[in-house]
C-alpha cells in the first residue's frame, strides 16, 4: 500500500452510495457475527433490495442487523433466471447487494453468473470484502507460505471424486478444499484410498464459532481426530492439504532416486538418465545432473 493509499478514519466510516444503480458483492460472516464489516452493514441498510442464496438465512441475519429489506432468491437453481431479474431491477434504477450464506458471493456460491450479466449490461460491480473461510484456514493451517489453490468442493461419490483428489494432491502447491460435514468421514477414507495417509493436513470446522477446531497432523493422524469428534458431522469442513513437494519425505525420496540412477547407469548414458528421472519426480534438473555425475563417478 502506498503512502497516498493509507487509510484515515474518515474514508473507513465514509459509506456514501453512487447514485448510479450497482451490484454490490457483499461478503458476510462465515459463523461470528462480529465479523460482518461496518462497509458491509451500511450497504446492506442502503441498497434497494437483497439477492440471497438462501432467503431464509438472510433474513435471520437482517433480523440481527436490524435491517429490512426486500429479498429475492439467487441461488445454483434459478441463477440465471435470477440474473435477469436483477439487471431488471439495475434498469430500473435500483441497487442490490448480493450475498451468500456465509463468507463471499461467487467463490464456490453462486454469484460468477450474475456478475457477468450485471457486467455485460453496462452497470457497475462493487465488492464489498470480508469474512474468508478460505483465508481463515490457510492463515490457521501453517501449511501456506506461498502460492496455494483454492479447489472447493469435490464430487460428490464414485470414480470422479477419487480421480479428482488424486489430481489435486499431485499438485506442488497446498491445495484448499470444502467439505460438507456428511461426507468427511468419507473424504478421509478416500484420502487412504489414493494413499495420501503420509500427506500434511489441516483440518477446520466451525471456524469463527464458539467451538471452532482445527486438526493438525497426517491425513491419518487427523483422520482418528475427526473420528472420535462426536461433532464432526456437524458443521462445514475446510482443509489445507500440504503440497506434493512438502509432504514427501526428502531423505526416502533422495533414496529412491538414487537408487533408480545406479540402475539406469549400467545400461544408459547420463544424459538420457537425466532426463528421465527429471521428466518422473518433477526434481530440478541441475540437481539430477549433479547426481548423476557424482554416481557414475562412483561407478567407474
Amino acid at each position: 500500500m502506498s503512502d497516498t493509499d493509507e487509510l484515515n478514519a474518515d474514508s473507513v466510516m465514509h459509506f456514501a452510495l453512487p447514485d448510479a444503480p450497482t451490484l454490490y458483492v457483499v461478503a458476510t460472516p462465515i459463523g461470528n457475527l462480529g465479523d460482518l464489516t461496518p462497509r458491509a452493514r451500511a450497504v446492506l441498510q442502503r441498497v434497494d433490495r437483497i439477492a440471497a442464496e438462501d432467503t431464509r438465512n438472510t433474513g435471520k441475519l437482517l433480523n440481527a442487523l436490524g435491517i429490512r429489506k426486500p429479498l429475492m432468491a439467487h441461488h445454483d437453481h434459478n441463477e440465471a433466471d435470477s440474473a435477469g431479474g436483477i439487471v431488471a431491477c439495475l434498469q430500473r434504477g435500483e441497487s442490490v447487494a448480493l450475498v451468500s450464506d456465509a463468507g463471499t458471493p461467487a467463490v464456490s456460491d453462486p454469484g460468477a453468473v450474475l456478475v457477468r450479466a450485471v457486467s455485460e449490461a453496462g452497470f457497475a460491480v462493487v465488492p464489498v470484502p470480508g469474512a474468508s473461510s478460505v483465508l481463515a484456514v490457510v492463515a490457521a493451517s501453517g501449511l501456506v507460505d506461498g502460492p496455494f489453490t483454492f479447489q472447493g468442493f469435490l464430487p460428490p461419490k464414485g470414480k470422479a471424486r477419487l480421480d479428482k483428489l488424486q489430481v489435486w494432491l499431485a499438485r506442488p502447491e497446498p491445495q484448499v478444499v470444502f467439505e460438507a460435514p456428511h461426507r468427511i468421514l468419507q473424504l478421509f477414507d478416500d484420502l487412504l484410498t489414493v494413499q495420501a495417509s503420509d500427506r500434511t493436513v489441516c483440518a477446520g470446522r466451525e471456524m469463527t464459532k464458539q467451538f471452532e477446531t482445527f486438526y493438525r497432523g497426517t491425513v491419518s493422524e487427523v483422520f482418528e481426530r475427526v473420528k472420535a469428534d462426536a461433532y464432526a458431522e456437524k458443521g462445514e469442513w475446510a482443509l489445507v492439504f500440504a503440497g506434493q513437494g512438502e509432504s514427501q519425505d526428502t531423505a526416502e525420496a533422495a533414496g529412491q532416486t538414487e537408487e533408480w540412477i545406479k540402475a539406469l547407469l549400467a545400461h544408459l548414458p547420463p544424459k538420457t538418465i537425466v532426463q528421465m528421472v527429471t521428466q518422473v519426480t518433477g526434481l530440478p534438473k541441475n540437481q539430477v545432473y549433479s547426481q548423476v555425475l557424482e554416481l557414475a563417478k562412483q561407478k567407474d
